[in-house]
């Protein structure tokens, strides 16, 4: 529980020293989870129910949640437990908010469709190995077909590696930024109202 508060709660709202370890593995396998997902959708030419299809109803709901946010987990730990788990739930759907966005924008920017790829990947890669043939030529002669292969090679290689990495980042930088938004508009509101309005006892 205390690993969940640490995630949810945010360093602000919880006194669990998850904001001091390193979370590598986490971060990798949030990237996999989001982008197993987008694969999904893109195979299947549809996403899943709720994830993927990031619309007005969803950016009302987490703008809601955004700015309640402070308010919901000022208390946390003198509630109840039936209240501490429904201020979870909360968080959950927050994320989960994150998740369909994070997956509607990367499948928004995929402009080649499934029936598509492979002939793509093809052409891609015979005009990849001409191009560095070309390149090669005046240079090395009857060796530029193999110099010209074994560049773009790897070439190739380096652009699928690429894709791969970002793969996995590209959503975790989202949820990281997500989370500092929400880090900073929270210590806003607790220093500006919650600590002079609304304060707690100990």
């Amino acid at each position: 529980m205390d690993y969940l508060e640490g995630l949810f709660l945010g360093k602000l709202w919880s006194d669990t020293d998850f904001e001091n370890r390193r979370h590598t593995a986490l971060f990798v396998l949030y990237g996999i989870f989001v982008e197993s997902l987008v694969l999904y959708g893109y195979v299947s030419g549809k996403p899943l129910p709720f994830v993927g299809d990031f619309t007005t109803t969803h950016l009302v709901l987490f703008g809601l949640l955004f700015v309640a946010c402070p308010f919901i987990c000022m208390r946390y730990y003198r509630m109840p437990a039936w209240g501490k788990a429904l201020v979870m739930i909360e968080k959950m759907v927050k994320s989960f908010i994150v998740v369909g966005f994070t997956v509607d924008l990367i499948g928004s920017k995929i402009t080649v469709g499934a029936n598509d790829l492979q002939t793509f990947t093809i052409g891609y890669l015979n005009d990849t190995l001409e191009k560095y043939t070309k390149m090669f030529a005046s240079s090395t002669g009857s060796f530029s077909t193999v110099i010209g292969v074994l560049v773009g090679g790897l070439h190739v290689l380096f652009v699928i590696l690429l894709i791969l990495f970002l793969a996995i980042v590209v959503p975790g930088i989202i949820y990281l930024l997500y989370r500092l938004l929400q880090f900073c508009y929270d210590w806003v509101i607790n220093k500006l109202i919650i600590k002079r309005f609304i304060p707690i006892r100990k």
